[in-house]
């Protein structure tokens, strides 16, 4: 799965995305020793994530220091999607884009021919016949806290959504709060005033949620803008130029002036070339 951070709200989302798409949870995580997880100078599980791995009933064990052949073997495992189909993507792929890429990758990874017992399998026939708990009920209720910046129509953006807030935000920085699991999302200001509150759309839906009491303000802070106490500049009129008058006096036929007047264009010599080229040359007019 793909996050948008690395914080423990993030991973934790990505975990319950990962153990519900197979459908089940298996009997032992193994994690790397990244200070989300664990405390990386003694490997020991952290309190917060020890509350994440009792939630899915699973036993959490972090990579061991300074053992190659364990953590290659975990590191080679996803040489694919870290490697080589990272160097695929555009700058212009969106997450859900590179997402159902990595899920493309991931079934042709499941093609890779494993020997167990002297028998040939793939690793998508060994994880089907693994034994696997049932996912819970919810997610674990961690709590997402990104910074998001309003734009000129008073929206921020958040998880391929877009979600309203009061007019007169734009440009400022914003919290949006959201506890995995809950149906609402909250919008809160750098100083902690919670401005709006909204239900959730689906990820990825590309839905506009607009609050009516922020679509009335809006429309208020629009029309209070327009005035109508001095004219508008672009309809001042101006006499016309000398250049213009020129061009006029042309079109009706008289006696230009100024330096128009010294300009004499003859077609005579246009006219005789054309009829010159008007038929193609004999043979005797080639000798």
């Amino acid at each position: 799965m793909l996050a948008e951070s690395e914080d423990f709200a993030h991973l934790v989302d990505a975990i319950d995305e990962v153990v519900r798409k197979p459908g089940g949870v298996t009997q032992v995580w193994r994690l790397d020793r990244m200070a989300t997880v664990c405390f990386p100078s003694s490997g020991r599980i952290t309190p917060a994530f020890a509350q994440v791995a009792k939630h899915y009933g699973v036993r959490s064990v972090t990579c061991p220091p300074r053992r190659g052949n364990r953590k290659g073997v975990v590191e080679k495992a996803n040489h694919s999607a870290a490697q080589r189909w990272w160097r695929t993507l555009g700058d212009d792929t969106t997450v859900g884009e590179a997402q159902a890429g990595v899920d493309r990758l991931a079934t042709r990874l499941d093609g890779r021919r494993r020997v167990r017992d002297g028998e040939r399998t793939t690793v998508g026939e060994l994880a089907a016949a693994e034994r696997l708990h049932p996912v819970p009920l919810v997610a674990f209720p961690a709590e997402f806290d990104v910074i998001r910046v309003v734009t000129a129509q008073a929206l921020i953006s958040f998880r391929g959504n877009h979600y309203s807030v009061p007019p007169g935000l734009s440009g400022a920085q914003v919290h949006v709060r959201h506890r995995l699991g809950a149906e609402d999302l909250r919008i809160v200001t750098e100083r902690g005033a919670t401005v709006a509150v909204h239900h959730r759309a689906p990820d990825g839906a590309g839905r506009v949620i607009r609050d009516d009491g922020h679509v009335v303000a809006l429309e208020h802070a629009v029309l209070g803008a327009f005035s109508t106490q001095r004219p508008c500049s672009h309809k001042t009129r101006r006499p016309p130029s000398a250049a213009a008058l020129a061009e006029a006096a042309k079109l009706r036929g008289l006696p230009a002036t100024g330096p128009a007047a010294h300009v004499v264009i003859d077609l005579s010599t246009y006219a005789a070339t054309a009829a010159r080229l008007d038929k193609a040359p004999t043979h005797e007019e080639k000798e």
